[in-house]
């Protein structure tokens, strides 16, 4: 028997001037009569601010027979895959002895950390290391960045924003250990180039005139595609083909956001924001959701963290035909109109998150998606925003089939279980080396399981 299928290296490169892309998985990196790799697990936290409202999100019953809830109808169709979590707490939220004010920054630096922030204004910040810096230690063995960190809103913020709590504090959700927090980049050129472009084959002038003339990432690479594509099969030259466009398409919202330079959209309000950035929301949002997926379809990390908004975020949502502040109606005190307002900001956010779900879905991974190989927690770092409680926090764990985990489940643990405990339990899920605490965890979770 002739053996005619050829095989090429996992880490093949598309090479140009001023970029290089990182091939998606292909047929062709498995040798003839090679098993198929076993698929990493990619680790993806995703923040919303302010807290949800409670009595729209958690399902009434338990266990596999729950209906969804008005915030969680727009994840119908990734029901099977869901596991809704209720009972957990961070109780390094709360406030200590001399401590005034400062439920918002708290609660952000608890939610992955387990830790206490401590009540300063200056530089001599501290909390504790996050689970996804956690996983990227490990994963980075395997990839060529770490991890990416995403946020919608400015990281600039300077000073105290939250009574004696830095603003570093809202600005991350994510701390490298104990006194370095994490920018989270809410750039999308800044993210592409960190993926795309390699610093080493063109100056920052060469890249910014590429961009002036509206000129492609892809057009540097072409001769690269056309000897690649000589050796592929045809499933492999569809993969390759989609990745391109899904790349090409990126850059083309980028590149019209940054022509509009923040100019008016469709008669909505601008968002503030660096040049670059889509002046809708879910465009925005759309965007840099995009650019994760293409971070782990070239495996370039296996770590993303997601904050959507600050904690105490005012931003507004025009699209849902109202110009009212987040922040603001979260502190309804009973009102209707602010409490339905709060809804639709939250069913909005679950819509967008079904967005990114089903990029996932639709994105080839090995013998699967991207969604197949992938553990998502959705949720916030309050519960109830009006009166910035931080037990019974609104989790959802997005992981149905990866390490045996059986998703369509709500599942409640008793009162007070640290959410350490589930942190610590997807480190064991992505088979990270065992680690022994994560702030006040006590333990590890018991997951519903196939």
């Amino acid at each position: 028997m002739v053996i005619t299928r050829k095989s090429i290296p996992r880490r093949t490169f598309l090479r140009g001037t001023g970029a290089v892309l990182t091939l998606p998985v292909l047929d062709a990196m498995t040798p003839a009569f090679s098993a198929e790799p076993q698929r990493p697990i990619r680790m993806g936290f995703i923040e919303v601010p302010n807290g949800i409202m409670m009595d729209r999100w958690t399902p009434a019953a338990e266990g596999a027979d729950f209906e969804l809830t008005p915030i969680l109808q727009p994840l119908a169709q990734f029901r099977d895959r869901m596991v809704v979590l209720s009972g957990l707490d961070q109780q390094q939220s709360a406030a200590r002895e001399n401590e005034v004010a400062g439920d918002h920054p708290r609660a952000c630096t608890a939610w992955l950390t387990g830790a206490h922030a401590k009540m300063t204004a200056g530089a001599d910040l501290r909390a504790g290391i996050s689970v996804d810096q956690i996983a990227a230690q490990e994963f980075s063995k395997d990839t060529q960045l770490a991890s990416l960190e995403v946020g919608l809103e400015s990281a600039e913020v300077l000073g105290s924003c939250e009574s004696a709590y830095s603003c570093a504090y809202y600005n991350t959700i994510s701390w490298r250990d104990e006194t370095t927090p994490l920018p989270m980049e809410n750039r999308p050129r800044a993210i592409f180039e960190r993926l795309f472009g390699d610093v080493g084959l063109a100056d920052a002038e060469t890249r910014a005139a590429r961009r002036e003339d509206d000129r492609s990432i892809l057009d540097a690479v072409t001769a690269d595609v056309r000897r690649l594509r000589a050796k592929l099969g045809g499933p492999d030259r569809g993969k390759i083909d989609q990745y391109l466009e899904a790349v090409r398409d990126v850059e083309r919202r980028m590149q019209l956001a940054e022509k509009q330079k923040q100019t008016d959209h469709d008669n909505l309000p601008q968002l503030g924001g660096p040049t670059g950035v889509p002046s809708v929301f879910s465009e925005y949002y759309k965007l840099m959701t995009d650019l994760m997926v293409l971070a782990w379809q070239t495996d370039m990390t296996r770590v993303c963290t997601f904050q959507i908004g600050h904690e105490m975020s005012g931003r507004a949502y025009p699209e849902l035909g109202f110009g009212d502040a987040h922040h603001s109606v979260t502190h309804h005190q009973g009102d209707k109109d602010k409490i339905e307002k709060t809804v639709q900001i939250n069913i909005f956010h679950t819509k967008m998150l079904a967005y990114y779900l089903d990029k996932l879905r639709s994105t080839p991974d090995g013998d699967g998606s991207l969604l197949d190989h992938a553990m998502i927690l959705y949720g916030g770092a309050l519960s109830d925003g009006n009166l910035h409680l931080y037990t019974n926090l609104p989790l959802l764990l997005v992981a149905g089939g990866v390490a045996g985990i059986k998703g369509g489940r709500h599942v409640r643990y008793p009162h007070r279980t640290p959410m350490g405990n589930l942190l610590l339990t997807m480190l064991d899920k992505a088979n990270v080396p065992h680690v022994d605490k994560l702030g006040d965890s006590t333990g590890r979770l018991e997951l519903p399981s196939a």
